[in-house]
């Protein structure tokens, strides 16, 4: 739009082209017009409008009608522009919601397409509990060069409660509490590494199984290879069937690198069916899972081949494992047995703490306040012996027996 009153002239116009094509010399002068609007000289009347044509001509009036968008590329563009996981109802602040957040950041911020964010997002998740995995390799070094001695007082101990004995079952326990001290060990902390690698795992495979089920649009055209769905199954179930093989991998080469314990080997067979019994529960999840799964199983591989090695585990301060001979070890009493031996010696740890507590307490009561009658009877107030025998001639007529017939 042109408008001009006496010296004051007002250009406008919103189409891209004709706003480059106004910013040529007019009167003299050159008028750039940005992104909405040039004036010169702007005048506060309301001037007339004044006809256009020695300015827009029809080759420019041309030119500005093709550059419009139609309709057509409108809604083009809009169903091309990426919704972010917030708008989707994703992406929140528990854990499941942060690692959506994670993702996103790599895909969006980053330009990674989405198989490369899960990969990327993957490795930075396990590289952050990288450390947990080794002081649990610590620990678990630190119990198999002492497990021949624990198991000794172990055994003490369950002798002494098949026997009844609480005192030198009370003993052995004791002598166990005051080893495990000494040597910095507590079977426990074996538990740590799953307890932090459980909560990483279900919180990425809920993550991408919603962004897989809601479904996130670009997540259908996000794969590589043979799964450019990452919402779909494998259709060749190349993915399941690697999964289920490096988890097989993973199982026996972590059984090698732990505790060196009869006990736990019998566990074993458990581990090597338990991939086969999971793929047919988990064959048909979307690639967007078994993309994270697979990833998090070859960081583990990697993972336990680096471990083992001497160097590294000198650099991060893992003892040596001490390969202890057959005879030494504990009796393998199976799985199921040992579990039930273990909780009657908790169980019966339990009662001698909880008898140590009340002992404890009557002492303590004791000693800050006045003595406290526990018996029946009274030996302060029991009536003296010849009193005794008075009242009992009197009650027998005042008659006593003779010493003869009392000794007969």
């Amino acid at each position: 739009m042109l408008q001009k009153s006496g010296l004051h002239t007002v250009y406008e116009c919103r189409s891209p082209a004709a706003r480059t094509l106004l910013g040529r010399r007019h009167h003299g002068k050159f008028l750039w017009v940005n992104a909405v609007a040039v004036r010169h000289n702007i005048s506060t009347a309301a001037p007339p409008v004044l006809d256009v044509s020695p300015v827009l001509t029809q080759p420019v009036i041309e030119q500005v009608a093709d550059a419009a968008p139609t309709a057509v590329e409108v809604l083009q563009a809009a169903a091309t522009t990426e919704q972010s996981l917030t708008e989707l109802g994703l992406a929140g602040y528990t854990p499941v919601g942060l690692i959506q957040h994670l993702l996103e950041f790599m895909h969006v911020d980053l330009g990674l397409p989405w198989w490369g964010a899960i990969v990327i997002g993957t490795v930075v998740a396990r590289m952050a509990v990288f450390p947990v995995i080794v002081k649990g390799q610590r620990e678990a070094a630190k119990l198999n060069n002492v497990l021949p001695e624990m198991s000794k007082l172990t055994n003490r101990m369950n002798e002494a409660k098949q026997s009844g004995n609480k005192f030198d079952f009370a003993k052995a326990y004791s002598d166990l509490n005051l080893f495990q001290k000494k040597h910095d060990v507590n079977p426990l902390r074996g538990f740590l590494v799953p307890v932090v690698q459980a909560p990483v795992f279900i919180s990425f495979f809920i993550a991408l199984r919603k962004m897989a089920y809601l479904p996130v649009p670009s997540f259908q055209t996000g794969g590589l290879f043979w799964f450019h769905d990452l919402t779909a199954a494998d259709p060749f179930y190349l993915l399941p069937i690697a999964v289920t093989g490096t988890m097989f991998f993973i199982l026996e080469l972590g059984a090698e690198s732990g505790i060196d314990n009869p006990n736990l080997r019998a566990m074993k067979t458990v581990f090597r069916i338990m991939p086969f019994i999971i793929l047919p529960l988990t064959i048909n999840f979307p690639t967007a899972v078994f993309t994270y799964w697979l990833t998090s199983n070859c960081f583990s591989l990697a993972q336990v081949a680096l471990l083992r090695h001497p160097v590294i585990r000198t650099k991060l301060n893992i003892p040596e494992r001490i390969k202890h001979p057959a005879s030494v070890m504990p009796q393998n009493d199976g799985f199921i047995e040992s579990m039930k031996k273990g909780w009657k010696n908790a169980q019966l740890a339990q009662q001698l703490q909880e008898r140590e507590r009340r002992i404890k307490n009557h002492l303590d009561l004791a000693s800050k306040g006045p003595l406290r009658q526990t018996f029946s009877h009274n030996p302060l107030q029991q009536t003296p012996p010849i009193a005794t025998a008075s009242s009992k001639n009197k009650a027998d007529g005042g008659k006593a027996k003779p010493w003869k017939d009392t000794l007969g």
